[in-house]
């Protein structure tokens, strides 16, 4: 996996493995009893669509919702929710309790003074988090990478590179999604010779790209995939997740490692700073890491758990996994080169690429 330079400051290594307690001090901390029985209204800031329905299926209702626990959800936009968490940090009293976002979304939070750091004395699943995965400010659900896909009856040659989004021949059937815009900055950086610490090459690319085959551009993945299941677009880059789980819905795709190597993702969640219910916070955390939640939403999804216990099955973990050399090829993104630099990437974004 691509990493940054062991000179980097401590604090670009957002992703990080833990130090200190080991397990059993760790769950022998926690006063399990009350953490399972912390109750009340507890609001969840999401993304909307299907995302939300499986953290609902996998997590929410099952080990929240049918034991005591009354949640409300404040569903939008990444942009939009990141917002509001800015604009509470400063209040005596927010009233997100806790969020869902990306590893980079977390991070660019953290950089702003918006979130409250996570002890992890007060999550005892956490003991069995992946290594590398557990950091300060934010707990990783799973991970997954960006990749190439393609309708196979339309494209039978598999594409090679995220350049290959460029080809004339898919003029009008190239399809992007605006919910993860950033992704494509970094294809079309790497694709240029660029890095994932300056994108600079993908603006012409990307102009290239409008030009060239004019994409069509979608709100969220749900559009997109309507839009491959009518065979209206024939490529994109997405997800390795949503590869598996629109081929297992049966849409004519596929998925393909690009030449330039995959761009991992980690979608987890917070707690804002001034979060209300701290207690219930904690309790919502502990159950997401938990086998049932991570094994459901891996089912669900196609993400890969960021614990080592989910114990899923051959089949599913063949599907959500990477390979050894994939693994190695996968770039993270420099949370803090994108955290300076993400409203004037998406306010670009809007104006030359969205209109």
């Amino acid at each position: 996996m691509t990493r940054r330079t062991p000179s980097s400051p401590d604090r670009r290594h957002f992703i990080q493995a833990a130090a200190g307690a080991s397990a059993g001090l760790l769950a022998a901390a926690t006063p399990l009893r009350a953490l399972a029985q912390a109750k009340g209204e507890l609001v969840v800031s999401n993304w909307g669509g299907d995302w939300n329905s499986n953290v609902m299926k996998a997590l929410e209702t099952p080990a929240l919702e049918s034991n005591g626990v009354t949640v409300r959800r404040d569903l939008a936009s990444a942009p939009a929710r990141k917002s509001k968490l800015l604009a509470e940090r400063n209040l005596p009293r927010g009233k997100i309790d806790i969020a869902h976002f990306t590893d980079a979304d977390a991070f660019e939070l953290q950089a702003q003074g918006a979130l409250s750091e996570i002890d992890y004395s007060k999550i005892p699943n956490a003991a069995n988090m992946l290594p590398g995965m557990r950091n300060p400010f934010f707990v990783p659900w799973v991970y997954s990478g960006v990749v190439l896909i393609y309708n196979p009856n339309k494209i039978t040659t598999p594409p090679k590179s995220f350049a290959d989004l460029l080809n004339p021949a898919y003029a009008g059937r190239v399809g992007l999604i605006d919910q993860i815009y950033f992704n494509y900055l970094y294809a079309f950086s790497l694709s240029s010779g660029g890095t994932m610490k300056d994108i600079s090459k993908a603006f012409p690319t990307l102009l290239s790209l409008k030009s060239k085959v004019q994409p069509r551009i979608y709100p969220s993945h749900q559009q997109l995939a309507a839009a491959m299941q009518a065979e209206e677009v024939w490529i994109s880059a997405n997800y390795k997740a949503r590869v598996a789980q629109w081929e297992a819905d049966g849409l004519p795709v596929r998925g393909a490692y690009p030449a330039e190597g995959g761009i991992a993702i980690q979608f987890g969640v917070v707690i804002p700073k001034r979060a209300p219910n701290k207690e219930l916070a904690y309790r919502y955390i502990n159950e997401m890491l938990a086998p049932n939640a991570c094994r459901s939403l891996a089912a669900l999804t196609y993400y890969a758990p960021a614990t080592k216990n989910a114990d899923l099955p051959p089949e599913l973990r063949a599907q959500v996994e990477f390979s050894e050399d994939e693994q190695k090829r996968l770039h993270l993104v420099d949370y803090e080169y994108a955290a300076r630099n993400q409203p004037e990437w998406l306010e670009w974004w809007n104006k030359n690429i969205k209109v």
